[in-house]
């Protein structure tokens, strides 16, 4: 099968790779579509990866595979199902690593439930509770769509974010866009997003009600006379060292700041003398399965609509794979559609 594998930093090719066959827990999937991810992706691609990158590696975390085989003990899954995250696994006999591998044209998703009940070991089963069936009336090019949206969604319900909270969303790609979404859903009536000015009208379509380019040199003052209490929320989609710091002074008292991005994982530092007052640091991550139905609801809603963030009539083709992230990197779109098999 063909394969899209950073094979050392900077060097993405579609190779093939033996297909994989599936263990007794575990179906075997066409896969359909997949989602680049501007952070995550590229990072991997270029070794900016803050937890550390093995080459030659497979990439893709946002893919959905159909099953067309199913293991002896498999009870949750069936052929036909659409799949989230269906990955593949190191090939045997090879030096090839995987940074989850959804970028392939066959993948494996586990039964994680039957795993669970069966007494199997928790770090046997914890990692695939993202592999989730999504129903045959979403269009799985959109589905691709639900690994960003779970994380985002699971990260704003644990953090707080509810209505009549003010929030501040920093970013410009799909994740600051998907927290802006989720902030509108929920009825939060002051959205401010900071970002790239070229995204200005993407972002308000989505639910901004105030949008500021962050390379403005008045910036705080800016944010001030738009909200001079301070936001009860404010998320930090890009984790750029500095940024946390800047966004202090304008947490409202008893407000929340969470640093969502990775950029400077390791490295982010802030000085809370700078906030006007007490203030919680949100570190409590998130779970996609938790919010895996409400990302259904939302879309059968027309809540979250896929369009807003990629073209979904122009994927591009697995062996193209390398355009498509040229794309995302010259911010001619926000995500990129990649078809993973035909037919």
């Amino acid at each position: 099968m063909k394969a899209a594998i950073v094979t050392e930093p900077g060097n993405l090719i579609v190779q093939d790779i033996p297909a994989p066959t599936p263990g007794e827990y575990e179906v075997l999937c066409r896969n359909l579509f997949g989602a680049t991810c501007t952070a995550t992706d590229l990072h991997l691609i270029h070794n900016t990866f803050p937890f550390g990158t093995n080459y030659p590696t497979i990439l893709g975390h946002e893919s959905v595979g159909e099953v067309i085989e199913v293991g002896p003990k498999v009870r949750n899954f069936k052929l036909g199902d659409r799949i989230t995250r269906a990955e593949t696994r190191k090939p045997t006999d090879s030096n090839l690593d995987i940074h989850w591998g959804g970028f392939v044209e066959f993948s494996i998703a586990r039964d994680h439930q039957a795993m669970k009940q069966d007494g199997l070991p928790e770090k046997n089963w914890a990692p695939f509770t993202v592999q989730q069936v999504v129903p045959q009336d979403i269009d799985p090019a959109a589905a691709t769509m639900f690994i960003t949206w779970r994380e985002t969604l699971s990260y704003s319900h644990r953090m707080g974010i509810k209505e009549a909270n003010a929030a501040l969303v920093v970013g410009s790609g799909g994740t600051a866009l998907s927290f802006v979404v989720h902030a509108r859903n929920v009825g939060v009536k002051n959205i401010c997003s900071v970002g790239n000015a070229g995204r200005e009208e993407l972002f308000r379509k989505a639910g901004a009600t105030e949008f500021v380019d962050y390379k403005a040199a008045n910036l705080r003052e800016t944010l001030v006379s738009i909200r001079a209490e301070g936001f009860d929320f404010v998320v930090d989609s890009i984790g750029k060292n500095g940024v946390a710091n800047q966004l202090l002074p304008h947490i409202a008292r008893g407000g929340a700041i969470g640093i969502y991005g990775i950029d400077d994982y390791h490295s982010v530092s802030i000085n809370p003398m700078a906030a006007r007052g007490t203030f919680t640091i949100y570190k409590g991550g998130y779970d996609q399965a938790e919010v895996h139905d409400s990302v259904i609801e939302l879309v059968r809603q027309e809540k979250l609509d896929a369009a807003l963030w990629m073209d979904l009539g122009n994927p591009f083709p697995l062996d193209e794979i390398r355009a498509a992230y040229d794309a995302v990197a010259s911010r001619k779109m926000v995500k990129a559609l990649v078809q993973l098999s035909e037919g």
